[in-house]
Order: C-alpha cells, then structure tokens, then sequence
C-alpha cells in the first residue's frame, strides 16, 4: 500500500461498503468480469439484473485502483472537443458517442437513486473554469460545439463565474448542468454492492494470473481456483496486472494527486462553490477544484504523491488554493492521494475484442465516471446477448500504444516543472 493510500479521503470517508472475501472454490458462471471499478462493478450490476450468473473478481478491493481515487467529477462527454471526435472517428460513430457519453450521467445518477447508493451524489452541474482570459477561445469552442450536438451548455463570463465560484482568479467558465460530483469510492463500493445483491458474485483479494479458452467459453484461472465462463469482460483499466492469454491494455499511465483540506467554516462554504459545482481549468497542466460533504476543498492536478516529486506537488496546492480562495488558503491538508489514469494517444476509450465472447474496455483518459459506468453497462449486455453492435464503439481486434512508460515519465516531468513555478507571485 502506497504512502497516499493512508491518505486517501474517500477511503476515510465512505459511507458504503461490501463483504466480498476472496474466491475459495470452482465456480460456473455465465459472466467473469475481472477488475472492481466503475466499468466492472456496472457492468455485474446489469449482468445480475438480467438474471445471468456472474463473478466479479478484484485483485485487491473494490475502487481500489482509479475509481477510488477519482475527483469525482460525474461529466458527460470525453476530454476532446466534439469536433475532435468526429475526426478520430467519422461522422456517424463520433456523433453516435456524444450522444452516448452525453447521457452518460443520467445512467450514473438513475443507478445511484435506484440503487440507494449512499454517495454524496449533487448534480448540480460543472464548471470548465478559465484559467487565464486567453482560456476563454477554448470554452467558447467547446460552447458551440457542445450546443450544436444538443448538449445544453451555458457560457459564463468572468463575473458570473466568479460569483459561481466564489474566487477571483477565473477568468470565466462553461457550465454543464447535465453532470455533478459523487463520492468515486462509495459509488463504486455502491454499484457492487448492488451487484451482490442482485445475485453475482463479488470476490476482492482475487487477482487473475490467466485466462485461456475452455470449449465455447473461458477458463480464469484465480486463487488457485478454475472460473469457467461462458463471456469474459476484463476491466482492469490503468491497474492491469500481468496475467497470461491476453495481451495488456495499451495507454500511457498518468499520475493525479489530490489534496483535501480540513472543513471550512461556515462563511467560507456560504461563499464558495454554494451551489456544489465541481471545477477544472483551462491550464495545459489542468488542475480540479471542488468540495465534499462536510465542505473541505478538494484541490486536484497531475502529479505523482507517491514519486519523487511529492514536494514540489504539495507546495503547489498549497499556492493554489491560497491563489483561488485566499480566506481559506491556510486551512490545513489533511488528505493527500493519487491514482493513475490510462491515457490513450487519441483521447478516446478503447474497446478490444480479445477473443470470442470476450472484451476488454479500458482507456477512459480520465473521465472514468460516466464513460466507465456506460461502457461497462453496455459491455455487459453485449456480452450475455451476443450482440455487439449496441456497443458505445465497435470494438477492435487489437489497441497498440508506443513508448508509453517514456510518455508517462515525461508528463510526470512536465506536471513537476510546472507545479515548480506555477501559482507564484
């Protein structure tokens, strides 16, 4: 366990959790799904609901790895602009994935009110903050993209936003009403639970050293023990550990630290972010902002807690949070964590077919929230009807990424050098 596991305020703060042991015995099933975050925990949810049998196998606990380490940001939509996923994708699958990701948090806030998932879910909105006023020219961009495909974005300019926001160093920003926060880790903890609940099981310390085919099925190989299938989804995302039959999802690893301070006093969460947005910016090296229940302010950017770095990045939020809300600007940390995040070169989420009956879905480029919980939904359906072409994007033989250890070494060296000098003065 790493030095920001200790840290971590969502595992401090979780007001859900599961008794899942580890896997003790051979088991059929209809559905193994390997990896407990958002896309695996949602996609046994609907295998269960559709009265399939399924296993859940995580090798460590439930959100452990990016899911539970999350902002918490519950957004529809990718990164890219939308005119950026038309180009990657042509015309008709682009728009059918807006469409798809635009939606996605009506999926993450049904689920969670139908399956009473006790998470802190607000869905008030997000705010893309800009930076500086140069950041302005990207929001209007994403302002009229975004309204052309229908999504019912408002243009703040930099009194309204900073009325929003309760900080003077926004320059202005684009309000989504369509999205919210969450508690990542209990609504993962949430969606397994429920999971369990509607008949699959959900095995933590379980982690998978092989999968080979068994006839028209799978055998997993786990704790020693044979889990036959007749489908395979492996959701392991940016925490895939070797196993043998199958080849590793590609991305490059990225770092996002996070720092959560002590409550604020009443007249501070009077004044900033009252209406519970969560908040990014325009930066090159994007930092987050946000609050939880008890009203701490939760400062994000790139950057690994557990590297060498750690440092530089915690004077960084210290200068941050005293440049965006000087009254609480000493308020002391009292969480510090961080997770990976699989970043594909194109942004864009990948779905790998890796042999018959059998996906992979990975790549969300942090947005795993919404995009998870819709891949690993539809994944699930896929999978138990044989029919693929319900899928969010048609899935590929094979997803290759080059030089991806040396890319994630050097976005860590970047986010270093940057956090070095930026909020100064």
């Amino acid at each position: 366990m790493t030095a920001s596991d200790h840290g971590n305020l969502w595992r401090a703060s979780s007001e859900e959790a599961i008794s899942a042991g580890p896997l003790d015995t051979e088991l059929t099933v209809d559905l193994a799904v390997i990896g407990g975050g958002f896309s695996g925990a949602s996609a046994a949810l609907e295998a269960a609901r559709r009265g399939a049998s399924v296993a859940l196998l995580e090798a460590r606990t439930i959100g452990h790895g990016g899911s539970g380490r999350n902002v918490g940001l519950a957004n529809a939509g990718l990164w890219l602009k939308p005119d950026e996923i038309l180009a990657e994708l042509g015309d008709a699958p682009g728009r059918a994935l807006i469409a798809r990701l635009g939606a996605a948090p009506d999926l993450v806030y049904g689920l969670i009110a139908r399956e009473e998932i006790s998470c802190e879910a607000t869905r008030n909105g997000t705010l893309h903050c800009a930076h500086a006023a140069s950041g302005m020219e990207d929001l209007r961009a994403r302002f009229r993209q975004g309204n052309a495909h229908g999504a019912p974005l408002q243009l703040l300019d930099a009194a309204e936003a900073q009325e929003r926001v309760g900080s003077k160093a926004v320059h202005g920003a684009l309000f989504d009403p369509r999205a919210g926060t969450v508690q990542p880790l209990a609504y993962c903890r949430g969606l397994a639970r429920a999971a369990q609940r509607a008949g699959a099981r959900v095995h933590e310390q379980s982690p998978v050293t092989g999968i080979a085919r068994d006839g028209d099925g799978w055998r997993i190989s786990c704790n020693g023990h044979s889990v036959v299938a007749g489908a395979l989804l492996m959701a392991t995302n940016a925490y895939h550990a070797p196993l043998s039959g199958a080849h590793a999802p590609a991305y490059t690893p990225v770092h996002f630290g996070q720092f959560a301070t002590a409550p604020m006093p009443a007249s501070a969460r009077a004044r900033i972010l009252a209406g519970g947005e969560g908040c990014w910016d325009t930066a090159l090296v994007m930092s987050s902002f946000r609050t939880d229940a008890a009203g701490r302010m939760i400062i994000g950017a790139m950057g690994n807690l557990d590297g060498p770095g750690r440092a530089i990045h915690a004077g960084w939020a210290r200068r941050k949070l005293r440049q965006l809300f000087p009254e609480i600007g000493d308020l002391p940390f009292e969480h510090a964590w961080c997770g990976r995040i699989a970043m594909t070169s194109d942004h864009i989420p990948k779905i790998v077919e890796i042999g018959p009956n059998a996906l992979s879905c990975f790549g969300y480029s942090g947005r795993g929230i919404g995009p998870g919980t819709v891949f690993g939904t539809a994944a699930a359906e896929a999978l138990l009807s044989g029919d693929l072409s319900g899928l969010p994007l048609t899935p590929v033989k094979r997803h290759d990424e080059s030089l991806t250890a040396l890319k994630g070494s050097y976005y860590e060296l970047g986010a270093t050098l940057t956090h070095a000098v930026d909020a100064r003065g």
